[in-house]
């Protein structure tokens, strides 16, 4: 099914993941440091995906980066801090996010339970639970599972909209070289009141 080892983090696992992303984002932008996971808890040794997403709280929560894979080789600790630094940078949504902004921004990360190619994507996605990743001839983008359920998005929608984010045809996840992968994740994030961490 997956090459990821099968990663299920409690909720204060989950609260301590979106912090460290947040120690990584400020770290970056106001030292241009990486931040260290340090002593870090169990579940973070594993080695699986992960994935951080950060949008302004101001207007209508425009998204400011994004980075991340829905595999990877090292501990999850690593790789939520280094998705946390190039979500802030500006090789992801095109501008560095710069020191002003740290107090007026959501902080999201998503790790990865497990993932799997598919051939029928309509067949097989499950709208809240899966997120999407897709590769056509080197063009790709991933997209959360929550997305769908926030836009409320059908799945031909939800498709339609990595195939955009990858910079394809709307209508290019029907093509027979199109690998579309589904991974499922624990969504984990900053409240947008402030204050605290809440698992979606």
């Amino acid at each position: 099914m997956s090459e990821a080892q099968m990663v299920r983090l409690s909720y204060e696992d989950g609260a301590r993941a979106v912090e460290l992303a947040r120690e990584a984002v400020e770290a970056y932008v106001l030292q241009g440091q990486r931040e260290q996971p340090g002593s870090m808890r169990d579940a973070f040794y594993a080695r699986t995906g992960a994935f951080v997403r950060i949008t302004s709280t101001r207007g209508r929560g425009r998204l400011r980066g994004c980075s991340g894979a829905y595999r990877g080789n090292d501990q999850l600790g690593h790789a939520i801090v280094d998705a946390a630094i190039t979500a802030a940078s500006d090789d992801s949504c095109g501008s560095e996010i710069e020191p002003p902004e740290l107090q007026t921004l959501n902080i999201s990360i998503c790790v990865v339970c497990n993932h799997v190619l598919t051939n029928d994507p309509l067949a097989d996605l499950e709208l809240g639970t899966h997120g999407i990743a897709i590769d056509i001839d080197g063009q790709h983008a991933w997209m959360y599972p929550t997305l769908p359920v926030e836009n409320d998005w059908n799945e031909e929608q939800f498709l339609t909209h990595a195939c955009r984010k990858a910079g394809l045809p709307p209508l290019a996840w029907q093509d027979d070289d199109a690998m579309i992968t589904l991974f499922e994740g624990q969504v984990f994030r900053e409240r947008p009141e402030g204050g605290s961490v809440e698992q979606l």
